[in-house]
């Protein structure tokens, strides 16, 4: 229940994450003050940017560290369970923070700013919200392929033409399962598994590798990137374009607060900064925005964004098919 009473009163952070009246803001920027500090782990780039500007405008100390999304959610477990409680805001893919939910790490929030989010991007526990969303793309090298050559769908890529041509990112099994999921587990892997018989793609370690390759020209075209990787290599003058192929994915970035957070006026005040102020600089640099009245490069596309909470449960099993696929790449001519 939102507590939407004068904040005379509030003393804990459950009951400050509920407070949802006018000086909600005040109260937390006031807070913040004297906390003067707060800790974030966080896998997404564009995450430094925004607590860089927090930190600016509210003179906040912050202490950050960046890792890719299975050492972070390792680390928060770890500490955790050692009672070593200093982290104060999670920041990572929306899966690995729905599983810190599940873990029961997270403190759920009620912030007037949530009613400004797009749909999907707020989970009906409220533990968690997403502030951007990694939109799955192709991309291709624009001296090297046509645009008028691309594949229109999947079943385009089960031709011999493409061998030699096309990469894939060796860690995609969320992408790969929720792909499968909307085509049909059956008839996805048929597909793909003659995709990688007949084409034999370049599998490369990391979205940022395979799409610098598709800029060099190793790698034409790239299955799944993020849209944002070629579009910064795009900026500094790289040929490279993004491509989409039915159904276009998304995965969630998500932002959170620790149940144990030690400085919870800033973690709170943090929380809402990247679903609102934040949410211009998720626009800037090219990344998809969360809030409805920020719009991006990417407001008219229309995608699916997959379910954090399914893709969990099935990790296990998407991670054993995507295994498999990779064992049917057909390496001789």
């Amino acid at each position: 229940m939102c507590l939407e009473s004068p904040a005379q009163g509030i003393k804990t952070l459950s009951e400050l994450s509920k407070y949802t009246g006018a000086d909600r803001t005040k109260i937390l920027i006031e807070g913040a003050k004297r906390e003067g500090e707060m800790t974030l782990y966080y896998a997404h780039p564009i995450v430094q940017v925004m607590a860089e500007a927090f930190s600016k405008t509210y003179g906040v100390k912050l202490k950050l560290w960046r890792a890719g999304s299975e050492a972070i959610q390792q680390r928060v477990m770890t500490e955790q369970r050692a009672g070593k409680f200093e982290v104060d805001v999670l920041s990572n893919t929306a899966l690995d923070t729905e599983a810190a939910y599940k873990m029961k790490l997270l403190q759920e929030i009620d912030s007037p700013i949530q009613a400004s989010l797009m749909d999907k991007a707020l989970p009906v526990h409220h533990q968690w919200a997403a502030f951007n969303m990694d939109i799955y793309s192709l991309a291709y090298n624009t001296k090297l392929i046509k645009k008028e050559d691309l594949p229109k769908t999947y079943e385009d890529l089960m031709d011999p033409r493409w061998r030699g041509l096309l990469g894939m990112e060796a860690d995609d099994s969320i992408w790969y399962g929720a792909l499968l999921n909307e085509l049909g587990e059956s008839k996805g892997r048929a597909q793909f598994e003659k995709i990688m018989a007949l084409n034999a793609p370049s599998i490369r370690k990391g979205h940022s590798l395979l799409s610098t390759m598709v800029a060099s020209g190793e790698v034409p075209l790239a299955l799944d990137v993020y849209n944002w990787n070629p579009e910064q290599l795009k900026r500094k003058g790289a040929p490279i374009e993004v491509a989409w192929l039915q159904p276009i994915l998304a995965l969630p970035s998500a932002v959170a607060v620790m149940n144990k957070a030690p400085h919870p006026y800033v973690a709170l005040l943090f929380y809402d900064f990247a679903l609102s102020e934040g949410q211009k600089l998720v626009a800037e640099a090219g990344y998809v925005t969360t809030n409805t009245k920020v719009d991006n490069a990417y407001s008219s596309l229309k995608y699916k964004v997959i379910d954090p909470s399914f893709a969990l449960v099935q990790q296990e099993h998407w991670f054993k098919l995507y295994a498999d696929l990779l064992t049917k790449r057909n390496s001789t001519p």
